[in-house]
């Protein structure tokens, strides 16, 4: 199966960039702490926790999926993008407008995965989406623009890149499970991933 748009860098940071880049999270962390968001309709709570860095921060409860500019349970802005986390932006992503949502995943436990799911509840999709994988490795599935169309799975380690553009842009992806213990990066275990998208057009 070929994606357009698809790209995969594996190993783009280093281990000393990894270990920058979290400390960066770490901050990032401690001013807006993990939240466990829910599903719409049925309350249901993720398996995975949740927090976000820029002017926007993505949220799901009963009222559905939206973009807020404050943390749901603190009430505070959220906290600027990591400049560590702008630089990856700015040399993968081809676009010419910063970021405005850094949404950051904690999978910890073996229930932790996240559903095959589309990325669409932004205004544009002409930028692209730039994920960063952290500590353990995981079991990445993403398909095509139709839930019924083939997927295919990859694993996931740290210091990979992820960039969804183009036709890939909208394709349908999800975490199936987390490989604990196969990194040492984050204290206690578990994989976070950094993911990075534009919400409004440049503009606007």
């Amino acid at each position: 199966m070929t994606l357009s748009g698809f790209q995969l860098f594996p190993e783009y940071l280093g281990r000393k960039a990894q270990g920058s880049v979290f400390a960066e999270l770490e901050s990032v962390i401690a001013n807006a702490p993990f939240y466990r968001p829910s599903m719409p309709r049925s309350g249901t709570p993720l398996s995975i926790e949740m927090t976000n860095a820029g002017p926007l921060g993505w949220y799901s409860d009963r009222a559905g999926y939206r973009y807020v500019p404050r943390h749901p349970v603190t009430g505070r802005l959220w906290p600027s993008l990591p400049p560590s986390l702008v630089r990856l932006w700015n040399e993968l992503s081809g676009y010419p407008a910063p970021p405005e949502c850094c949404l950051i995943n904690r999978y910890r436990g073996p229930r932790a995965r996240l559903g095959l799911h589309q990325d669409r509840d932004e205004e544009t999709f002409d930028a692209p989406v730039v994920s960063l994988s952290l500590g353990d490795r995981a079991l990445f599935r993403i398909g095509g623009r139709a839930r019924r169309d083939q997927t295919r799975s990859l694993t996931l380690s740290s210091g990979d890149v992820l960039v969804l553009a183009g036709d890939a842009r909208l394709c349908f992806h999800g975490i199936d499970r987390i490989m604990p213990g196969s990194s040492r990066l984050i204290p206690g275990g578990g994989r976070i991933n950094v993911t990075m998208r534009r919400v409004t057009r440049p503009g606007v």
